[in-house]
């Protein structure tokens, strides 16, 4: 297995993000959401995540340990306050998943993956399992990922396998693997494309929580992940931009039409 040894720098400038993610499968933008948001963005997905604990509202992901009880995942972010909106609508985000996917794209699902003090890692994987191998030569996703809190080596951040797009498949049992931790502080934006891999790492910190928001988009060609017409809160729909609107396929063009048109 061929692929490079180091993980792009973070990057205040879009062109060379552009260039990183097209060059390594993974970019970084740092500072790309100011204090004040991040703030609000943090203080409502730990609250929806003590909520969904009180109500019992968790469950665990494929490629979760099921018996990892420090790790939390929390799902449908768009119906938990209007600032997630915000992410899924980022400029530079879109702009960087549009570098990708090309214009049209679909938002697929919108979750946080909160890993605790002592939780275990994740199955090494990409996030284009769904598509049978061999793989087009582009990626059919990406995933947009928010660091909510300081991502750091001992707190559990997101692990690549540099280079591991350019093999354009599946990992196999033979193959020697070295994920690497993409360290970044939080309100740092992270786009990787479907064919990286990549999983959650140790957090080996006695008290440290690392929060990270998941944006996975995909060609419109794709069913998304959540059931958008049956998972969101109907406030989110009738608010939403024309943009979200889109990404959420209420308004289309050639796919998801109503009696030939756009729903919306």
């Amino acid at each position: 297995m061929s692929t490079t040894l180091s993980l792009p720098l973070p990057t205040a400038d879009p062109e060379r993000a552009e260039r990183d993610l097209r060059e390594h499968g993974i970019c970084a933008v740092s500072d790309a959401l100011d204090a004040a948001t991040l703030g609000e963005v943090r203080d409502r997905l730990y609250t929806a995540a003590a909520d969904d604990r009180t109500h019992g509202r968790t469950h665990k992901f494929a490629f979760d340990y099921a018996h990892d009880d420090t790790n939390q995942r929390v799902w449908n972010l768009l119906s938990r306050a209007p600032v997630f909106a915000d992410l899924v609508t980022h400029p530079i985000a879109l702009r960087l998943l549009r570098s990708a996917l090309g214009r049209s794209i679909l938002l697929g699902n919108l979750s946080a993956n909160i890993t605790g003090p002592g939780g275990g890692e994740m199955q090494i994987h990409p996030d284009q399992l769904f598509v049978p191998e061999p793989w087009p030569s582009e990626p059919q996703g990406a995933n947009a990922t928010w660091c909510v809190d300081d991502f750091t080596a001992d707190n559990g951040a997101t692990c690549f396998v540099p280079g591991s797009h350019l093999l354009n498949r599946n990992p196999r049992p033979d193959d020697a693997i070295t994920a690497v931790p993409m360290e970044a502080p939080a309100g740092t934006l992270i786009v990787f494309d479907s064919r990286v891999w990549h999983r959650t790492g140790f957090n080996r910190t006695e008290n440290g929580y690392r929060a990270g928001i998941f944006g996975w988009y995909t060609k419109p060609i794709y069913r998304t992940q959540e059931n958008w017409f049956l998972a969101l809160d109907p406030s989110v729909v009738q608010y939403a931009s024309d943009e979200l609107a889109e990404l959420l396929g209420y308004k289309t063009m050639g796919f998801g039409l109503v009696n030939g048109k756009s729903p919306r």
